[in-house]
């Protein structure tokens, strides 16, 4: 049977270039697709024809542009199952959870097609006889959307399709480990009647392909998500570069507390999912869980036998829980984390582990005894390993859960209404849950964090529109 191919999408056409083998992180010897690999004059190419698009694209009615995204989501929409199967084969993401994800992704070009018919500007009172005064906005220009691995499919679609959406031409260069997700995406956006140049995708390795959208002067912005390390690259280059507009989703140390009046089986259900689904692998997971000393056993020997239960294999097995690392360099890095929390002095309570000839599947891992200030509770992970750090009192647990250079997602588990509100007005964290997941949110709200987790407008929902357009104050007088 042949291997699909994915090509770079440049201009309205597909351009081939040095071929690369994508592989399935649960049989790292199946090869899912083969990729080209752009070469810097293509990227060059690619921004050049989002240059020259732009303008009439943002001249095109908005019913034309409602009718190209409401045309996208509902093709994504038509091929859930065939997308989650791909998906779940090249990331790693359970099926059950592959499905919501390419659900996700289709419900996000809809929604955008729906908020063209929002007002698309204000008009206010001057404060001078005969004049009239409004603020218009004007699309932002030329996108580049740089994507991580853990969501192929809806990532690019909370910023493809409000970029689209508002009048702006994109250049989108998914992750390196999942060119298949990202190429059928391109796929469904050219077969939905997009216009040459106006969706471009260039496939290959951030230091090649991301550094020229990234030192380009003709790209306007750069929406990023990945981690914090690099984020702080993209802000240099953006500015040293054309001083684009930028915007940046990063990692997260993200707290879930546990207080001592919370239903047990509502704070391991919390804990469980927010610290290992989807294999740990989402910026909002819950990596600190911090837990008052009244409950604190209870919960750490619940938490514990829950953690141990989970069933660990092949993402397409109804039966699994957890599915593969996504990459063996992720996984290496699981696991040293794993040995250096053990080091510092914490002690594994549930899973550390993994067999080599298990390939790159590991077994979630809770430690206890952690400390606020070792790194197993201050540098993120990315993988499935949760520490808990015990505390006296609410006060404690919002001093911890604060005492963190991120702030994107915080949690907390409690009966009392009083220490819910409590936490929702102190909580440094642009997502706050209570007796819910730290890892939820939904497409028509603002995600993002504060501190090292988020720089620039939020993303999703209406809130999506501060970073892809400008604002333009216009006065008239009679």
């Amino acid at each position: 049977m042949s291997v699909p191919q994915h090509l770079n999408l440049v201009d309205g056409e597909w351009v081939d270039g040095e071929r690369r083998p994508n592989t399935n992180p649960a049989r790292p010897d199946e090869m899912v697709s083969e990729y080209a690999q752009a070469d810097p004059g293509t990227v060059r190419t690619a921004i050049e024809a989002a240059r020259v698009a732009q303008p009439g694209w943002a001249r095109q009615p908005v019913a034309e542009r409602m009718g190209l995204l409401d045309r996208i989501g509902t093709a994504i929409l038509a091929r859930v199952e065939e997308l989650a199967v791909l998906l779940a084969r090249e990331e790693g993401k359970l099926l059950a959870e592959a499905r919501g994800e390419v659900t996700r992704a289709g419900q996000t070009f809809r929604y955008y097609a729906h908020q063209l018919l929002q007002p698309a500007g204000e008009v206010y009172a001057s404060t001078r006889p005969d004049v009239h005064a409004e603020v218009r906005r004007r699309p932002l220009g030329v996108v580049g959307v740089i994507t991580p691995w853990n969501y192929p499919l809806a990532i690019p679609a909370w910023k493809v399709a409000p970029a689209l959406a508002y009048g702006n031409t994109v250049v989108l260069k998914p992750a390196d480990l999942v060119p298949a997700s990202a190429g059928e995406l391109a796929r469904i956006v050219v077969d939905a009647g997009a216009p040459s140049g106006v969706f471009n995708m260039v496939l290959g390795e951030g230091r090649v392909v991301g550094e020229e959208l990234l030192t380009s002067t003709a790209v306007d912005g750069i929406s990023f998500t990945g981690g914090t390390t690099t984020g702080a690259h993209v802000a240099r280059q953006c500015i040293e570069h054309g001083n684009k507009r930028f915007q940046l989703e990063m990692g997260g140390k993200n707290p879930l507390v546990v207080l001592d009046d919370a239903d047990l089986d509502v704070a391991v259900a919390c804990a469980l999912d927010g610290s290992f689904f989807s294999t740990g692998q989402r910026c909002t997971a819950s990596s600190r869980l911090i837990v008052q000393a009244g409950i604190h056993d209870r919960f750490v020997a619940a938490l514990a036998a829950a953690t141990d239960a989970l069933r660990v294999g092949d993402p397409l097995d109804p039966d699994s829980q957890l599915g593969p690392v996504a990459s063996s360099g992720q996984l290496r890095q699981n696991l040293d984390y794993v040995r250096v929390g053990v080091d510092e002095g914490a002690t594994v309570v549930a899973g550390g582990t993994h067999r080599p000839e298990d390939g790159q599947f590991m077994r979630p891992t809770l430690l206890t005894g952690a400390r606020n200030d070792m790194r197993v509770a201050r540098e993120e992970i990315f993988g499935p390993v949760s520490c808990v750090v015990r505390v006296d009192d609410l006060d404690e647990a919002v001093d911890v859960a604060n005492d963190t250079r991120y702030g994107l997602s915080a949690g907390i588990v409690t009966t009392s209404l009083r220490a819910a509100e409590r936490f929702k007005r102190d909580a440094r964290a642009g997502i706050v849950s209570v007796n819910l997941p730290t890892a939820g949110t939904e497409l028509h709200l603002p995600f993002g964090g504060t501190g090292a987790s988020n720089h620039g407008p939020r993303e999703q929902g209406g809130y999506a529109r501060d970073f892809y357009t400008v604002p333009v104050t216009c006065y008239t007088g009679w």
